[in-house]
């Protein structure tokens, strides 16, 4: 580095400064001098290589390369970050940055003024008319009969009358049957017409007709399936109706999907023999077909079928094993595409295993699909389009589409890690990189330092090719780079792309029923001995803490502290007391812990629902939880079903094992669910929408449970307990939720903290919500007995008779005042226990803050009951 400041100047500095960045990039090493080199003289040259191109109707872009070729690992370039944030400051900084709102609208997309201006186009090429008139129809018609002269005996058989602006006068007036009698198929498509009984009396004049679209005409907003049958029933020789099969389908419906019959061809009287013999490729998709159990669709008529697509059917009425049946007969078929679960099944390896001259599965190849044990494939996705309305303000826009483009990281020092990610949005070039499971570019985030330290971080992307491209290439990157089938990769996938409902609403159900059927009873398997420390010389414990009130307050003339654990009969300490902790300190199995064998079971979120649904399955008093790491599809089916349902799809994501709400979240939003995996293993559990309010604030409640013994289980609840009151009015406006106090409860770390007394929140909620307090009191100590009870049948391995433990459990009350398990702590931090006075809910009497810790070691070290309830 320079002598005169610490810049880093050489390619040598810059490598020992940036060694473990560079290698957790996964940038090539021949690729390292030339990152240096651009970093340092700011190059951003990928504008010279790359253009962007506007796809999927300009609700995408996407990125291709311009030049001739760029050989595999031959360049890397730099990416600007457009916008940098923690997650709880989007929001505000959508609203106060000038011009960020803006550039992130046209940058995912979003811009309000993208549907006037597909108008103004559409305008200018005819689309839209305001006046569509019959002559301009007319004139149609006569081209149409004008052209089939000319070509033959003057008969047509295929008529496209759309978007032409006729309504059901019109329509009578044309009369099309007396012009074209022998009307094979007839498209309608974009028009005004409005009454059922009009269409079926003309369209059923029509008694050759084969194909009909009607899409798009504000009649099918108000008709039922009584237009559908009529139509049927008049035209008899029906096959596709607005583009579904209908149950008379066969040879000219299989012919127009294998692109036989078309306007130049309607029908097969200018064939030979066997029109469908020479189809090779079939697209079946989203037809709405009930039963593919047809005497056309057989191998007889079409030999030489090789890639069919049934995807998007229901096929309910053709069985596995018959559509199976089918399916094999074809001695050419080698590529299929079908929905997984669906008519073949839930397996991809078992419709490979009975197929097996099946090539690729769903655009994968079978060999891959074997080869990684995959169930469910896909690789036709369609990705998730961001979604607004005009009226909707530019920062909602914003914040509903970004999370198919934000990236993540987290700051970290030698010392500590940022308790709170950062996410980032690439700049235009880099969010036109899309996804692929077969990328040819990778992007890594990058922190440039160049004084060589943290404080003078610049956050960069780099883009690297990782196979060779050739101009025109679109170039993708893999959005889950790193991640298989092991960590639900296919599931993640629906954070960006539309993944088949079915499977996850199937594993959803799944999932439901393995929990109605949990119901495990307790029983106590050893009878009450549990010890008294009163020392019959009359000597004190000793006791060693590392907890500064403890220390403090632990006043009793039987305990004594001592700065030794190894000379301590009682270990009272906010570690987590393992092996190595063991002998570091000196300390045995012959002292008394303040910990619990395997009480991870309770105090890590995850472990905590897993043991509540061992035990009970789903119980009231604990909202449908998930464990991310382990059941994203079921919580991908929980969300879809919620949203069929009309019901409201709330969640809060919850780390597995931080306190205070560190990096919890509050969303509707299914991508956003999934991507905030990505900042660490959490539980995703429905939220609870309808909270009761104290004063039109949300609140929690914090119990502190002393354990003596897990079998049998002897607990007690402190006479102590205390509300914890958000600061600002509960709300459901979708802006709050980035709100930390209006949601979140946890105020006495650095946030303004209002202390409420006990006795005085208990008597202002009676008079507020009309209620009895004792009775609520009574389900939330029947709640916590069910909770310890659930971690002593479904973990007998707590059981300890040198623990004793003290356990902080998390209440919050519903509208209808029934509780609700939010977590379990270990070694709670009791400073309000300490700090106040309390009046004690049932006896009335005054506890003083004073000897809280002296009555919690009475209860769990001298058998005591004072100021404590058995339950």
């Amino acid at each position: 580095m320079s002598s005169n400041s610490n810049r880093i100047e050489t390619y040598e500095d810059f490598v020992k400064v940036h060694g473990v960045l560079l290698a957790a990039s996964g940038l090539p090493q021949s690729l390292h001098r030339q990152l240096f080199q651009k970093l340092t003289t700011e190059t951003f040259d990928a504008g010279s290589y790359f253009k962007i191109e506007v796809c999927e109707d300009g609700r995408q872009r996407r990125l291709v390369l311009d030049s001739q070729s760029m050989p595999k690992e031959s360049n890397v370039f730099l990416v600007d970050h457009a916008w940098t944030f923690r997650l709880s400051d989007a929001f505000s900084q959508l609203q106060e940055v000038p011009g960020l709102a803006q550039r992130m609208a046209s940058l995912m997309c979003v811009d309000t003024d993208l549907d006037t201006d597909i108008e103004e186009v559409d305008a200018v090429n005819g689309v839209l008319h305001e006046n569509g008139t019959k002559s301009n129809v007319e004139d149609i018609l006569e081209s149409e009969i004008h052209n089939a002269t000319e070509k033959g005996d003057g008969t047509v058989k295929w008529l496209e009358l759309e978007d032409a602006d006729i309504g059901d006068d019109m329509l009578l007036s044309l009369n099309l049957s007396s012009k074209f009698l022998d009307l094979q198929a007839l498209s309608l498509c974009g028009n005004k017409l409005e009454t059922v009984e009009i269409i079926v009396q003309e369209v059923t004049k029509l008694k050759n007709l084969r194909a009909l679209w009607l899409n798009n005409n504000p009649v099918l907003k108000k008709c039922d399936h009584c237009m559908e049958g009529a139509i049927l029933q008049g035209c008899p020789k029906l096959e596709i109706y607005n583009s579904n099969f209908t149950i008379n389908f066969g040879e000219w419906a299989l012919g127009f999907c294998g692109e036989v019959y078309d306007k130049d061809n309607p029908s097969s009287l200018c064939l030979r023999e066997g029109p469908l013999q020479s189809v090779t490729s079939l697209d079946l998709s989203n037809r709405c077909i009930h039963n593919l159990v047809n005497k056309a669709f057989s191998p007889a008529e079409m030999p030489s079928l090789s890639h069919l697509n049934i995807r998007g059917n229901p096929l309910e009425q053709t069985s596995v094993r018959e559509l199976l049946e089918v399916l094999k007969g074809f001695p050419c078929l080698q590529s299929l595409g079908v929905d997984i679960p669906g008519p073949l099944g839930e397996s991809a390896i078992e419709i490979l295993e009975s197929l097996p001259t099946l090539c690729t599965l769903n655009g994968v190849t079978a060999s891959k699909i074997l080869e990684e044990g995959k169930h469910v494939i896909d690789s036709m996705l369609q990705p998730r389009l961001p979604e607004w309305s005009a009226d909707q303000p530019l920062a909602d826009c914003v914040l509903s589409a970004m999370w198919l483009y934000l990236m993540t990281y987290r700051l970290a020092n030698e010392e500590k890690i940022d308790e709170t990610s950062v996410w980032y949005v690439m700049d235009e070039l880099g969010s036109a990189v899309r996804h692929s499971d077969e990328p040819n570019f990778r992007v890594a985030p990058f922190l440039f330092m160049p004084e060589g330290k943290l404080s003078s971080a610049v956050s960069f992307s780099i883009l690297w090719p990782i196979q060779n491209v050739y101009k025109s290439d679109e170039c993708t990157r893999d959005f889950l780079y790193g991640i298989g089938e092991d960590k639900q990769r296919s599931a993640r996938l629906t954070a960006w792309f539309h993944t088949p409902q079915s499977y996850f609403i199937n594993e959803y159900e799944k999932h439901c029923q393995k929990l109605q059927f949990k119901s495990l009873s307790y029983t106590p398997t050893k009878s009450s001995n549990t010890e008294s420390l009163h020392r019959s010389d009359g000597c004190a414990s000793r006791v060693y803490t590392d907890i500064p009130y403890v220390e403090e307050f632990l006043t009793r003339t039987e305990f004594v502290i001592t700065t030794e654990p190894k000379d301590a009969d009682i270990i009272w300490t906010s570690l987590q007391v393992d092996e190595d902790m063991k002998k570091a300190t000196g300390i045995t199995d012959q002292q008394y812990l303040n910990q619990f064998p395997f009480e991870s079971c309770l105090v890590m979120k995850h472990h905590l629902a897993e043991t509540v649904q061992k035990a009970h399955g789903s119980p009231e008093w604990l909202q449908p939880t998930y464990n991310l790491e382990t059941h994203l599809p079921q919580l991908i089916g929980d969300y879809y079903v919620r949203k069929r349902d009309g019901l409201n799809n709330l969640w809060i994501l919850k780390p597995w094992n931080m306190a205070r709400t560190i990096d919890t979240s509050v969303t509707d939003d299914l991508s956003a669910v999934i991507r905030l995996m990505e900042t660490g293993p959490k539980i995703c559990q429905k939220y609870i929408e309808f909270p009761a309010l104290f004063q039109g604030r949300k609140f929690d409640l914090r119990y502190i449970v002393l354990v003596r013994s897990m079998d049998p289980l002897e607990i007690f609840l402190s006479d102590v307990f205390w509300v914890r009151l958000a600061n600002n009015p509960y709300s459901l406006d979708k802006h709050s939720f980035f709100e930390y106090e209006t949601h979140f409860t946890v105020m006495n770390y650095g946030r303004k903290f209002n202390h409420m007394n006990t006795s005085d929140f208990v008597r202002e909620f009676e008079v507020d919500h009309q209620v009895k307090w004792l009775e609520i009191h009574q389900r939330v100590k029947n709640t916590i007995r069910s909770v310890f009870e659930a971690a002593a049948v479904a973990h007998p391995e707590m059981h300890s008779s040198k623990s004793r433990a003290m356990y902080g459990v998390d209440i919050m009350l519903d509208s209808s005042f029934q509780p609700k398990l939010l977590e379990v702590t270990y070694c709670p931090d009791c400073t309000r226990a300490c700090k106040y006075d309390t009046e004690a809910l049932v006896t009335g009497e005054v506890v003083k803050g004073a000897d809280f810790f002296n009555y919690v070691f009475g209860c769990l070290f001298l058998n005591e009951t004072a100021h404590v309830t058995p339950l």
